[in-house]
């Protein structure tokens, strides 16, 4: 385990020196652009991901939020967790391509 969190960190070391030098040249209009497509391109995925979390909750036929909260089921819990990690993943992907 520390030989895995050292080998990060010399990686993490190694690569600085390349990120500050190539951000340097860049300007605040390039800065304020990559916040604003970051708030929309965020905007836009939480969007599709609660869509794509109803939408699974239509095909199964249950109210999953019903099992989750009221039923305190953990197997309801940790499925729907894995739909909106799955979906994030997705939308993710699609974004940054």
């Amino acid at each position: 385990m520390k030989k895995t969190l050292a080998t990060l960190l010399l990686l993490g070391a190694a690569t600085l020196p390349a990120l500050a030098q190539e951000s340097a040249g860049r300007s605040r209009q390039s800065l304020m652009e990559g916040i604003i497509s970051t708030l929309v391109f965020g905007v836009i995925g939480i969007i599709l991901a609660t869509i794509g979390f109803k939408v699974f909750d239509l095909a199964i036929k249950s109210d999953i939020e019903k099992e989750i909260f009221e039923n305190k089921n953990i197997a309801a819990a940790i499925l729907a967790g894995s739909v909106v990690l799955g979906i994030s993943l997705i939308v993710a992907l699609t974004i940054h391509s």
